[in-house]
């Protein structure tokens, strides 16, 4: 009796192991974007991109940025934390001054699987520091590294969030400080209308002031500038998509917080 009662649970275990696996291989990324709200990138004729800076501001690094951008007359999305857009308040200011977006990159940057009710008070803690700031709520979120799930998802529309990620192709993967060269070739290489592409202010040495995000960006935007390209923000970009964005959507059911699909996550 006490064979067979080991082997059910044995069996059982293995069934809900098999069916969180298979579930979460269902939830591929044409499965999502049928929602119109997970958005990697959008669907355009015209000739824009939207470039965008997480985990910032950085009191370094970001004005240094965002002299370059206004150089370019080119504007960006900052997905900020909420702890970091409490601790340098000016820059987020400026940031919104100048023409920017500012969106939502959870309050302090809790990175992978997370439970509905914290990422939730997440959200919430950081709109109420931006609107504090500036005056505004942001209605677009980032998740941290990339990192998605149904729980994720759900949780930020129902938090009235716009799930925005980045073309696969336009990871500049400035996080590892490569050589600005070759983020600038990297970049060059893949950009098409309709692009989201993903840099980082909040990273490189303090010390010496150096940034490869800083160092690659004034030769991105020339790129874009000499081919006929403008940088907007994410908004923007959504406001000229051609693809359809449904008014009603499904919203998957909460029914295991650990079935998860990992776009990119570092």
């Amino acid at each position: 009796m006490k064979k067979n009662l080991f082997g059910t649970i044995l069996l059982l275990i293995s069934i809900f192991c098999f069916d969180s696996i298979a579930d979460a291989a269902t939830r591929s990324r044409a499965e999502y974007e049928k929602t119109g709200r997970v958005i990697w990138e959008v669907n355009t004729k015209q000739k824009i991109v939207a470039i965008t800076f997480d985990d910032g501001p950085h009191p370094v690094f970001t004005p240094q940025i965002l002299e370059i951008l206004a150089k370019h007359d080119a504007k960006a999305t900052f997905f900020v934390t909420g702890l970091k857009a409490g601790t340098y308040p000016d820059l987020l200011k400026r940031e919104v001054r100048e023409g920017h977006e500012i969106a939502n990159h959870t309050f302090h940057h809790f990175h992978g699987n997370i439970a509905s009710s914290k990422l939730s008070s997440e959200l919430i803690e950081t709109d109420k520091m931006i609107k504090q700031v500036t005056g505004l709520t942001p209605k677009l979120y980032r998740p941290v590294g990339g990192y998605y799930s149904d729980v994720i998802i759900n949780t930020a529309l129902q938090n009235g969030k716009t799930v925005i990620l980045w073309s696969w192709d336009q990871d500049s993967r400035d996080w590892t400080e490569p050589p600005a060269n070759q983020m600038y070739r990297y970049i060059k290489k893949g950009i098409k209308p309709g692009n989201i592409i993903l840099f980082h202010d909040w990273h490189g040495s303090e010390l010496t002031q150096s940034c490869s995000t800083v160092k690659a960006l004034d030769k991105i935007l020339d790129y874009l500038d000499e081919n006929g390209y403008k940088s907007v923000t994410v908004s923007e970009l959504l406001y000229h998509s051609t693809q359809f964005i449904p008014e009603a959507f499904e919203i998957y059911p909460l029914k295991k917080e650990k079935t998860s699909h990992i776009d990119i996550m570092y």
